[in-house]
């Protein structure tokens, strides 16, 4: 049976009496706080598990290496038997190789041929590297002296039976399942995928491929948020577009809360006459417009519906990916299982100048050259075309800053939000 969480209260999102601009480290402080997994946990194979979140910590069945082996071709030998100088050793008939151990017993003053990844016999203790010696299949001569337990791997060097391995919020790489294998871990309990929905909403919106009105733009919005929801790993629902009508969106919302764990939606978020998404949040009691000290993505109107939250995201395409990127990825994640992951900054030279006045934080989209963040040459957020030009965000601190060719600047890329 899949066990669910209760859903998240009404008022979760609501900030202290008397917020007006909410500073980001305020804003993101409050949704740490206050967000929790709301998916269920299933138990899977470990051949569907990739990609998947571990709901507990993943402990080793067994030790990695199960039992002391070799880490070279060679001849084993006790270190006892070992003198300065040069030296002979006979050779006992047989060999331990990988999966075909030596089974007899090795006698005092005598070696034994032993390959890389082989089961050490009883009284072996030291390998010798094969390119070392020299022999005629009945004898080896080498050199000594050999460092005790050279060339060797003891058991349960890499991983002990019994310790934790995985952590519990962690997302399954390629290179886990390895980790998982190699302990004799064949299943994991995981978190149920998160699943977002996505509502465009606006008359003036048309689908691509359409034909649009002069007066209509191509919805740009919702491409991009299934996109960036799938690359993160979540299952991305496609609700379509909402029409400026309050009846038929809370239809869709409806809808999305049905089918989804996470409701973004983008455009009317803010508080104008055709603002109906602030305006339908607003209604049922649970709604907080976050007024953001950010440029660009001012308006962030955060709600619940039927127990379902809603990222109100602004309808401006590079406010509503900023607003994504900064809040609603890394609140997803706690949301998902995986726990508050913050995005690892870069502190780079900036390739180019401005001037930034106090008051609000500020993403320019960026990239880098030659060790250097280039910006993007307009600021203006109606430039969607500097989203697909850049490769991640310079960000610009709360207060003023000067900036010139070589100032040091933070620069997130993409790939530090999880893209």
């Amino acid at each position: 049976m899949t066990l669910k969480p209760p859903p998240l209260k009404d008022d979760c999102f609501a900030l202290p009496a008397g917020t007006d601009w909410t500073p980001v480290d305020e804003a993101l402080a409050v949704l740490r706080e206050r967000l929790r997994p709301v998916t269920g946990v299933d138990t899977v194979a470990l051949g569907d598990a990739l990609d998947r979140v571990l709901a507990r910590d993943v402990k080793a069945a067994r030790s990695n290496p199960p039992l002391p082996n070799s880490a070279v071709d060679g001849y084993g030998m006790r270190h006892a038997d070992v003198v300065n100088g040069p030296q002979t050793l006979p050779l006992v008939e047989g060999r331990s190789a990988a999966g075909q151990p030596f089974e007899g017993l090795l006698p005092p003053g005598y070696a034994v041929r032993i390959l890389t990844g082989a089961t050490l016999p009883r009284d072996v203790d030291t390998v010798i590297l094969q390119e070392d010696v020299t022999t005629d299949g009945a004898e080896i001569a080498f050199h000594g002296p050999l460092k005790h337990g050279a060339n060797t791997r003891k058991a349960g060097e890499d991983v002990k039976a019994g310790q934790v391995v995985l952590p519990a919020g962690r997302r399954l790489t390629p290179a886990d399942l390895a980790l998982l294998a190699a302990t004799g871990v064949a299943q994991v309990e995981v978190r149920e995928p998160l699943r977002v929905a996505v509502i465009s909403t606006g008359d003036e919106l048309a689908e691509p491929g359409q034909d649009a009105r002069a007066d209509q733009i191509y919805d740009a919005n919702r491409p991009m948020l299934l996109g960036l929801i799938k690359r993160l790993g979540f299952v991305p629902v496609d609700m379509g577009r909402a029409p400026d009508n309050r009846l038929e969106l809370k239809e869709f919302l409806d809808a999305a809360a049905e089918r989804a764990d996470l409701i973004l939606t983008s455009g009317g978020a803010s508080a104008g006459d055709e603002d109906h998404m602030a305006a339908i949040l607003t209604e049922t009691g649970s709604m907080t417009l976050w007024r953001m000290a950010l440029k660009p993505g001012r308006p962030l109107a955060l709600g619940v519906w039927d127990g379902t939250p809603v990222f109100g995201l602004p309808g401006n395409p590079v406010a509503a990916m900023v607003c994504t990127l900064i809040f609603a990825c890394p609140a997803m994640g706690a949301m998902a299982g995986e726990g508050w992951k913050e995005p690892q900054a870069l502190t780079v030279p900036a390739a180019f100048a401005k001037s930034k006045k106090p008051g609000r934080r500020e993403y320019l989209r960026a990239r880098l050259r030659h060790g250097k963040a280039e910006v993007f040459q307009s600021e203006g957020s109606g430039r969607i075309s500097g989203l697909s030009w850049a490769e991640g965000l310079v960000e610009l601190p709360d207060g003023a800053m000067d900036v010139t060719e070589g100032t040091l600047v933070t620069y997130y890329p993409y790939s530090a939000f999880g893209l």
